[in-house]
């Protein structure tokens, strides 16, 4: 059953393997997005896992200096250039409506933004980051900065004038805006504001009471919006401890308890955790997932959360 997944994070661990090896441009890396290890989403995993579409997030510390994010940014990008999109069948999907498009034998790539800090206070950097194929923009990680605040930021404000100009300009461009970071009042800006908007990585706050998961109040606003939430295999989103496919279901109960069977799909976090659920440690075992949702759910309920309700929504 063919997967789209709209969060992972191996652009970071291509750019951070990169610097490694003396020098951004040196060719002696020791990272291959084919097959290494250390990627959870590397190509022969998302094969055997069938994650037909994988979002690839371009994600700056909040560590690293004003003046260097917009390096980082575009090393990551060059990472995915440069190794994800030269393997073999893939395909870079330039507008979501490719997704509709792939061949049998073709996996898709999507270019996506987790932060505004990137591009700072500097709209034209955006549509570069929209020209060079970013397709989701998340205004914040956890922190604050120009445009929004994050779930982990105290001042506890929602979107700033700078935020709602980058609103528009992901509306103009048809660009998801991605709010599984946001604190609340950002969430309700851009539920208001925004043209198409999802969680691409979040679980619910009434199953497990953790800051990044979304409160029954979002996914529903969430659902009437017409957007989606994609849960997130985060252990510490899920619950307490050593987590399994039956803790991470609990999260897709509620969400279709609350009306959300055609706004609920998948969004990993893979290569941006270090902790895993019971069985399901990288995108080659997928099909666990895909197994207890099909016991559970059935087929065709199983195939709008594993591809079905994206398509449907975006594509």
């Amino acid at each position: 059953m063919n997967i789209i997944d709209t969060h992972c994070d191996a652009l970071l661990k291509l750019q951070g393997d990169a610097r490694a090896a003396h020098g951004y441009f040196q060719k002696n890396r020791t990272l291959n997005y084919l097959n290494s290890n250390e990627l959870d989403t590397n190509m022969e995993r998302r094969i055997e896992g069938q994650v037909k579409v994988q979002f690839y997030a371009i994600f700056i510390s909040p560590g690293i200096p004003d003046n260097e994010k917009w390096q980082h940014a575009l090393e990551q990008i060059d990472a995915f250039y440069e190794e994800v999109l030269t393997m073999d069948n893939m395909v870079h999907i330039k507008q979501l409506s490719d997704i509709k498009t792939l061949k049998n034998h073709e996996y898709g790539a999507v270019l996506t933004l987790e932060g505004s800090d990137a591009f700072g206070n500097d709209l034209m950097k955006l549509r570069t980051l929209f020209r060079l194929g970013v397709l989701s923009v998340g205004l914040v990680w956890n922190n604050g900065n120009l445009a929004a605040d994050g779930v982990g930021e105290t001042r506890g404000t929602g979107l700033s004038e700078f935020g709602f100009k980058v609103v528009e300009e992901c509306n103009k461009h048809n660009v998801l805006i991605d709010v599984s970071h946001l604190n609340v009042h950002g969430f309700e800006d851009v539920i208001e504001h925004g043209k198409y908007v999802f969680a691409s990585h979040s679980n619910a706050w009434s199953i497990h009471n953790h800051a990044r998961n979304l409160h029954d109040e979002q996914i529903i606003k969430l659902i009437k919006k017409g957007g989606m939430i994609n849960i997130v295999f985060c252990p510490p989103f899920i619950g307490e401890g050593k987590v399994t496919l039956e803790d991470l279901l609990r999260h897709v109960d509620k969400i279709i308890e609350l009306g959300g069977e055609e706004n609920i799909g998948l969004g990993s976090d893979f290569d941006g955790i270090t902790e895993f659920v019971e069985g399901l440690e990288d995108a080659s075992e997928y099909g666990n997932l895909i197994e207890a949702l099909r016991s559970k759910y059935g087929e065709e309920l199983t195939e709008r959360i594993a591809s079905r309700n994206f398509v449907e929504r975006f594509c």
